[in-house]
């Protein structure tokens, strides 16, 4: 099979424009991924296209107005990173192997036997797995399908998520853009603002998801938020 016979469209709507590029499935995944690969070997070909089905290039005028560019390798850059890329049939089998496994290490990581308090090995959480219907979706986030899939288990499985309360208190200066962010990654159960105008809240997360909480809120306040652990599992 040839380069252009395997090769699969890499795609990006911009200003309601779609904007296409022909590139090697494989590389392509790699690239996007962030593995160092030669954007020229990922490209089939060096054309942006509006379809490329039909044959139909994307005009230079349109390219120079978008991305300040018309230089074809800056532009795929763009396509690959931020756009939709197709993949081949083993190639999604891959990915949704590689996030089951990623489900199944956060369910043993942030999960509990209710009746001991001690965690399932991963191998029986696998097992658990086996025996119930649950999809997995290779582009959903690990965390958002973990709790659809701890619902199905605890048919087969039981299953208590083992949570740790944090106190945080955020500065004026970043408090109005961390409530997004971090009600995300937990439930707010309580919260108040301070006479300095600062936000402290109580909000509670999943155990195995300490390390990245901090991190998220230290890097959303550029480190001077005051963070505490006041419940453990």
């Amino acid at each position: 099979m040839s380069k252009r016979e395997r090769a699969v469209i890499a795609r990006l709507t911009v200003h309601g424009e779609h904007l296409e590029i022909l590139v090697n499935p494989d590389l392509a995944w790699a690239y996007r991924s962030g593995k160092p690969v030669d954007l020229r070997e990922v490209l089939i070909s060096d054309i942006i296209y509006k379809d490329i089905r039909q044959g139909l290039k994307a005009s230079e005028e349109f390219l120079k107005k978008v991305f300040q560019t018309t230089d074809p390798y800056k532009i795929a850059d763009v396509i690959l990173k931020k756009g939709e890329l197709q993949l081949t049939a083993e190639q999604r089998r891959q990915m949704i192997e590689e996030k089951r496994r990623q489900i199944i290490a956060f369910i043993a990581r942030n999960c509990v036997d209710p009746k001991t308090g001690l965690p399932h090995p991963p191998a029986r959480i696998e097992n658990a797995l086996a025996q119930v219907k649950v999809s997995i979706d290779p582009f959903k986030g690990v965390e958002e399908q973990a709790l659809d899939v701890i619902k199905a288990l605890r048919s087969v499985l039981p299953l208590k998520i083992a949570q740790v309360s944090f106190l945080v208190k955020i500065p004026p200066q970043y408090a109005g853009k961390v409530y997004g962010p971090l009600s995300k990654m937990g439930d707010i159960v309580r919260s108040s603002w301070l006479s300095d105008g600062s936000w402290q809240a109580e909000i509670v997360i999943p155990a195995g998801m300490q390390q990245a909480f901090i991190d998220k809120v230290n890097a959303l306040t550029k480190g001077e938020a005051q963070v505490e652990i006041i419940k453990k599992p």
